[in-house]
């Protein structure tokens, strides 16, 4: 029973924290540290309830991507969508292959990933206040391709648990001219290729026998993170209609600064 408590907690915290700027991956292991949840069956539970969250985009969008899928031919805008959204995958993907192994050994610990969240809060404030504007790209479907590459190298970024997938390639459809909400559903299409990716490298890497209790776990926390993520995505939309992302922001920085103090003092290892 406090596996599945813990399950639970884990499944809440990746529903919320996947496509809001704050970085799940770091809010995964704080409160991950927090709780005890931790090892080799952590690891593979966290990365495979992200699937939970991506099913959510998958139902929320489901009308754009059938739309998408039936035109799939070069010159329509499925085929362009497509495009755009592999061009602005691959530099995370390469990098991330290569480098997984350097950056799970340095920055998988609590004191990089709160200076992260507070690096990436400060840098959110600094692009929203320079790049930020409503009245630019407010679709999808006007991204081309020089474009959607710009984005694909911010979402870099976010090879640095902490700084937030959804933050960096936020800021990066920013400074190429995107609108808030626009920049918020291409990171939405391309958290699909990323996360699918991110969840069938680590099932290769950690080969674990599964208890019954284990199985259920999973499951779990999957359904809980799919059902609280269609509501947050939902939310966060209306909310990037009307009001800027500054509060995101101070909110990684006040977290990463307060955190950071408690591990200084011994309080927090």
């Amino acid at each position: 029973m406090i596996l599945i408590f813990k399950s639970i907690i884990m499944g809440i915290v990746e529903g919320i924290t996947e496509f809001l700027p704050i970085s799940s991956t770091g809010h995964m292991i704080i409160v991950g540290h927090f709780i005890n949840f931790t090892g080799a069956f952590a690891t593979l539970f966290e990365i495979v309830i992200q699937l939970g969250a991506i099913l959510a985009i998958v139902v929320l969008y489901r009308a754009k991507l059938w739309d998408s899928l039936k035109n799939l031919t070069p010159g329509k805008s499925g085929f362009k969508l497509l495009t755009n959204v592999i061009v602005a995958f691959m530099p995370s993907a390469v990098l991330g292959f290569i480098l997984h192994k350097k950056i799970e050994a340095v920055l998988f610990g609590p004191v990089p990933v709160l200076v992260a969240l507070i690096v990436g809060g400060i840098l959110m404030i600094l692009v929203e206040n320079k790049y930020r504007k409503s009245d630019v790209i407010g679709s999808v479907d006007s991204i081309v391709l020089p474009q959607a590459i710009l984005i694909g190298c911010f979402q870099c970024l976010a090879l640095w648990p902490g700084m937030s997938r959804s933050a960096s390639t936020i800021m990066g459809a920013w400074i190429v001219g995107l609108n808030s909400v626009a920049a918020a559903e291409f990171s939405f299409f391309l958290a699909i290729p990323t996360m699918i990716g991110a969840t069938a490298l680590t099932l290769f890497k950690v080969k674990i026998a599964l208890t019954s209790i284990e199985v259920i776990s999973l499951i779990i926390g999957f359904v809980v993170s799919f059902i609280v993520a269609i509501v947050v995505v939902n939310k966060f939309i209306t909310f990037l209609k009307n009001k800027r992302m500054r509060v995101f922001a101070v909110y990684r920085i006040c977290l990463g600064v307060f955190l950071l103090v408690l591990v200084f003092m011994n309080v927090l290892k």
